[in-house]
């Protein structure tokens, strides 16, 4: 493998990884993990289920220690700037993790998001802006988040007003995306991707994840078959004799999912 590290930009995020595992009480949830991909790409992590990918795509976010290897995501050390990565990097879709709350509306939850975002996420110098300037500065984002993932208010049953649960899997995906994307993240990551899709479903949720990274976000997601033009890498290769070894070995490898 290419080990000169890839170039990063100040919109997309390279992410690079050698030899990166992580171990938990009952084992290597994934171990020998290797990656090179520039900013703007879209990563496809496969493996069979149960080989560590989620464990993969939490440790690549600095969301999960790990305990063998290195990796740099942005220019930032893993494990040591966990915190940092974590800063640049966003969470769509992943169980447990990052879910949506099925009582609120879609409008809900961007309005939410977009408050946080302007809290937390913001310069000291955006904090002090005009109300009314803050306010055309979020809508500005929602409204280009919703874009790019094809969140479309017309074609949901209650527009915006439509509450979660009443979303389909592809609309409860673009609307995942659609609020990581408000904070504008140098890398979004998300799993099960294609999970309970039909064909015509997956080609648009892999469409949409391509017009994220077109724009320059590096995408990271989990999948059971990657897309062409993929940069694929598998928590699968690795040594036969770890093969029987499950993502429950993750329990204790120090996970810091719930910072994301």
């Amino acid at each position: 493998m290419d080990t000169t590290p890839p170039k990063d930009t100040a919109r997309g995020a390279a992410v690079r990884a050698e030899g990166l595992g992580v171990a938990g009480a009952r084992g290597w949830a994934f171990r020998h993990l290797g990656l090179a991909a520039g900013p703007g790409a879209l990563i496809a992590l496969t493996g069979p289920s149960g080989s560590g990918r989620t464990s993969a795509l939490l440790a690549l976010t600095g969301r999960m220690r790990t305990s063998a290897g290195h990796a740099e995501v942005a220019g930032l050390r893993l494990p040591r700037q966990m915190s940092a990565v974590r800063r640049v990097s966003a969470l769509a879709h992943v169980p447990g993790v990052s879910e949506l709350d099925p009582a609120l509306t879609v409008a809900e939850h961007l309005r939410e998001r977009a408050l946080l975002d302007r809290r937390f996420g913001g310069s000291p110098l955006t904090l002090l802006r005009p109300r009314r300037e803050r306010t055309a500065a979020a809508r500005a984002r929602i409204d280009a988040a919703m874009k790019v993932s094809g969140l479309e208010a017309g074609a949901l049953p209650k527009g915006l007003r439509t509450s979660v649960r009443d979303l389909e899997r592809l609309e409860t995906l673009r609307l995942s995306v659609a609020l990581a994307l408000i904070g504008r993240p140098r890398l979004l990551a998300l799993d099960d991707v294609d999970l309970k899709l039909s064909d015509t479903e997956r080609e648009q949720a892999w469409a949409m994840l391509r017009a994220v990274a077109a724009g320059g976000t590096t995408v990271l997601a989990v999948c059971s078959q990657a897309p062409d033009g993929a940069v694929v890498v598998s928590t699968a290769e690795r040594p036969e004799a770890e093969a029987n070894e499950n993502e429950e070995g993750a329990d204790d490898a120090g996970t810091e999912a719930g910072r994301a």
